[in-house]
């Protein structure tokens, strides 16, 4: 007899078998006919959830009006975040999360910067990462935020 394997996700609802190709094959009518009904009472995590059983007690910033009104330009000579290209990195991604922006990624900064006429990071890559070394950005898979440490830091 062959084996056979199989595991599927509906929303928040998952299902694995492992056993006779048969079995799993029955397993997996069953599971599909009652699909939709899943979808409906499990649905997808949402896009500030986490995902993969992940945790997160980061509490997005509310827009924050005072520096959302400032130009992005303003802000980071305000926060001496100019001319040390990881401060400036957390400085705009800060000035990004005032606006409503709850989950970033690095391609996000570098539209900021230049879009505001702000000289562009070397390596934004890299100055995520140093960020989230000083535990001050925290990534969620290709997504990241700041954390309260890192806007403490500013």
């Amino acid at each position: 007899m062959s084996e056979g394997k199989i595991e599927i996700k509906i929303g928040h609802v998952q299902f694995s078998a492992e056993g006779e190709q048969a079995w799993v094959s029955d397993q997996l009518d069953k599971m599909l006919k009652h699909a939709e009904s899943l979808a409906k009472i499990a649905p997808p995590p949402q896009a500030n959830e986490p995902q993969n059983g992940g945790t997160t007690d980061h509490t997005p910033m509310v827009p924050d009006s005072e520096i959302a009104q400032k130009p992005l330009a303003t802000f980071l000579k305000e926060k001496n975040a100019t001319t040390a290209q990881v401060t400036k990195f957390l400085a705009t991604s800060v000035w990004l999360e005032s606006k409503g922006k709850s989950r970033m990624t690095t391609s996000d900064v570098t539209a900021a910067l230049r879009s505001s006429n702000q000289s562009k990071l070397g390596n934004p890559a890299d100055c995520l990462n140093q960020n989230v070394k000083k535990g001050f950005c925290e990534k969620e898979g290709k997504e990241y935020y700041v954390t309260q440490e890192g806007k403490d830091s500013l």
